[in-house]
């Protein structure tokens, strides 16, 4: 196994609140074994408060984190590119891997249906981590 990280890249359509938080997760979960990067195919420009907050409640601080397109992001080396429902309005991306996970915006939804999302999230990261042989974090 290479000791380069493998990269993993999350794409929905604003960028503010699935792809945020899977980048998160990957780094919580995959450590310095995951180069882990977000994008949006029409990015808000801004992350979701709510996600912001349902992630300090993981420990994790979103503040750090800006929402960006896909022009700002490598476009080749992915060992994963994940989309999170955004359909046609993600465009092909370079990877040895192509994944669509459909998850449903939490944009609008309650802090407990968000928590519900974020949960998701991780989970599928989890899984797809182990699916791409990187050894997870117990967190």
């Amino acid at each position: 196994m290479s000791d380069e990280p493998i990269r993993v890249l999350f794409v929905c359509v604003e960028n503010s609140n699935r792809s945020q938080m899977a980048q998160a997760f990957a780094r919580i979960h995959g450590g310095d074994r995951v180069g882990a990067f977000s994008a949006g195919s029409r990015p808000s420009g801004k992350v979701n408060p709510k996600a912001v907050a349902a992630m300090a409640e993981l420990g994790y601080d979103l503040t750090q984190h800006t929402s960006k397109s896909l022009q700002e992001v490598p476009q080749a080396g992915y060992a994963a590119t994940v989309t999170m429902g955004c359909g046609d309005a993600c465009p092909f991306i370079a990877a040895e891997r192509r994944v669509d996970w459909q998850i449903p915006d939490p944009r609008e939804m309650g802090p407990e249906e968000f928590r519900g999302v974020r949960d998701f999230v991780s989970q599928k990261v989890r899984e797809l981590l182990n699916e791409l042989g990187v050894e997870v974090g117990e967190r």
